[in-house]
């Protein structure tokens, strides 16, 4: 399928019923892909952060992970089917490996919250095969032998719980090293999971104000942050639809 570009950044178009397949194809078929999830935010930062924006561009499939993202491409011109959430990725991936018997490995979080996660998996997922767990905070210096216990563990799909742009360093850097078959950066999925934050309610993800929710559970972390990224992420809407659309007199030459 052919890439969509938005904001220089390559999208693939798919719904979360295709990045589910193509996830489980490339488990049976023994291939390694990197997922790369993009929303306003990280769009923004991308344009902040070279490091990031090559990590992100490095990955197999790039997939609109905001609704905005996909409010963005209508405007634009760019067509994204739908939007394609990590941790509903997550978590039909989840469901795919219990039923399929699948190992997973799960990195990220502080131990404890690791820990609370885990239990609720296991209730949700009780034939699920974690194959192996480690908390989130170890220093860069430790990275390939992290790598190299994911490899060792024999998981097949590999899910990050870290922030960016850690989560997209490593996967940039040992993603092939880990042997997963698919590495997917989930974010704070790991929180929600152990109950520590609670996700928006439905209409709140359909309206596009899942950043709203968040930002009322933690105002003063996370208020300033998306009140800046989402004014840069609309000017930047903006400035493309300004760049996109010809001029009134560009319009008349063209039918000189």
């Amino acid at each position: 399928m052919t890439r969509h570009t938005l904001f220089g950044v390559a999208l693939d178009p798919l719904t979360m019923d295709e990045t589910v397949q193509r996830c489980l194809d490339a488990v049976r078929r023994g291939e390694q892909i990197e997922i790369g999830m993009v929303n306003a935010a990280k769009l923004v930062n991308m344009r902040r952060d070279p490091a990031l924006a090559e990590a992100v561009a490095g990955c197999d499939l790039v997939l609109a992970d905001g609704q905005a993202v996909v409010w963005a491409g209508r405007v634009l011109g760019v067509r994204l089917p739908e939007r394609v959430a990590g941790i509903d990725l997550f978590m039909r991936l989840l469901a795919a490996a219990e039923v399929a018997d699948i190992p997973v490995y799960l990195l990220g979080a502080q131990q404890q919250v690791l820990e609370m996660m885990i239990a609720q998996i296991g209730e949700r997922f009780p034939e699920l095969r974690v194959a192996g767990s480690r908390n989130g905070y170890f220093g860069d210096f430790e990275q390939e032998a992290i790598a190299d216990a994911v490899a060792d563990s024999g998981a097949r799909l590999l899910f990050l719980g870290m922030t960016s742009p850690k989560k997209e360093i490593f996967t940039a850097g040992y993603g092939k090293r880990t042997g997963a078959h698919v590495v997917h950066g989930v974010g704070g999925s790991f929180d929600i999971l152990a109950g520590i934050t609670k996700r928006a309610p439905l209409v709140w993800q359909r309206m596009g104000l899942e950043w709203f929710y968040r930002t009322l559970q933690e105002p003063r972390r996370l208020g300033k942050r998306y009140l800046t990224t989402n004014a840069a992420f609309l000017a930047m809407t903006v400035r493309e639809l300004i760049h996109r659309t010809p001029s009134a007199g560009s319009a008349n030459r063209s039918h000189c």
